[in-house]
């Protein structure tokens, strides 16, 4: 496959210059050279070299981590995972050095016990989600439930954390 106007063969990953009649001071295009530049990003963040902190603590080989929305109301903070099939003592929440850790299991296997069956299903995996904690959570107070399948996270707010905000005018400058 060529690309006329450039004179590129794709196939090859050679490119000829208008001047010199051959690619880049190494032989490679700047397509080839691209690609492996994205090669090795998609490398370096599959390892785990550019993880994000709420993904802190997800390891690769357990299940995948629930969607998961982190809102705040007037009254606190209110996380919400997605976590179908899961009983609420399949869930482990905790509270701990400014952290909202939420870890979860499933492990269920059917099977037909017939002469000769020919289905047997098994899901199971552990996830876990970490969260650093705003200022102002009144961590006595946190609750958590289960509801067809939604895991909820109630951080209310203390009273200073209430009363720290304010609003502020805007007017024509």
């Amino acid at each position: 496959m060529k690309d006329e106007k450039a004179d590129i063969d794709v196939s090859k990953g050679e490119a000829k210059s208008p001047v010199s009649g051959t690619g880049s001071a190494r032989g490679r295009t700047p397509f080839a050279t691209l690609r492996d530049e994205i090669d090795r990003l998609f490398e370096e963040f599959d390892s785990g070299m550019f993880r994000l902190p709420a993904y802190r603590g997800m390891r690769r080989e357990t299940a995948a981590a629930p969607s998961t929305d982190f809102v705040e109301a007037e009254d606190a903070y209110r996380v919400t995972a997605e976590i179908p099939g899961l009983e609420p003592e399949d869930v482990d929440v905790r509270l701990g050095d400014n952290l909202l850790t939420i870890r979860g299991e499933k492990s269920e296997e059917t099977v037909k016990d017939e002469e000769q069956y020919h289905l047997r299903e098994r899901r199971f995996g552990a996830f876990r989600r970490d969260f650093s904690l705003p200022r102002g959570v009144d961590l006595d107070n946190v609750t958590a439930s289960v509801s067809n399948g939604i895991l909820t996270v109630e951080l209310p707010k203390t009273a200073e954390a209430k009363q720290k905000e304010r609003k502020v005018e805007v007017t024509q400058g």
